[in-house]
């Protein structure tokens, strides 16, 4: 592992348990998975594009992307800068603005209202339009800061990439409710026998 690379994973680490606010919802983050930017394959800039621009920018910033068309997915750009790596919220624990959040989420229980990437955006209202903010500024979507926690954290691969598919840059908080499921892409080449690890 590079310094680049332990870097982001560290930061990925850090991000569990905080909050993040936008547009009226607060949630703390209970997952994320890391991508280590023009050193990782399985990165939007493992190849440098228009669309993963802001993420070869300062740390802090939010890089938003569609997936399949329809979802967006929000990401904590990490740095440091000409790297591109980043950090996916994939799942997180609604604590204020619950009404706004399932008016966003059709009513979904609870614990599956930030429950996966999409719905995470979904449920924050995070589009395209959040692309590039600071999010140690004051603004439309807020990061709090880091705080100590006593949840364990388990880690293991990361969903749905057919490259680099076994590294175990997804970490998440044990027994919690909010977190996603696990699944390989079926372009991804067969699995080798990595299970979650206590961090």
């Amino acid at each position: 592992m590079t310094s680049n690379s332990a870097d982001v994973v560290r930061r990925a680490r850090s991000l569990l348990g905080r909050s993040l606010t936008a547009h009226g919802v607060t949630l703390r983050i209970t997952e994320v998975e890391a991508y280590g930017g023009r050193e990782d394959p399985a990165s939007h800039a493992f190849t440098r594009t228009p669309r993963s621009e802001v993420m070869y920018g300062p740390p802090w910033r939010l890089y938003v992307y569609r997936s399949y068309g329809i979802h967006h997915c929000a990401n904590v750009v990490t740095g440091p800068t000409e790297i591109g790596a980043a950090v996916l919220l994939r799942a997180g624990q609604v604590i204020d603005g619950h009404d706004l959040a399932r008016a966003r989420r059709n009513d979904a229980a609870d614990h599956q209202l930030a429950r996966g990437p999409g719905n995470l955006a979904q449920a924050l209202a995070i589009t395209l339009d959040d692309l590039g903010t600071d999010l140690l500024e004051p603004g439309p979507v807020v990061l709090g800061p880091e705080v100590r926690h006593r949840h364990r954290i388990e880690a293991g691969p990361r969903v749905g990439v057919s490259k680099a598919a076994d590294v175990p840059w997804r970490f998440w908080l044990a027994d919690e409710r909010s977190v996603s499921a696990y699944r390989r892409s079926p372009r991804a080449p067969a699995a080798t026998s990595l299970p979650p690890r206590d961090l």
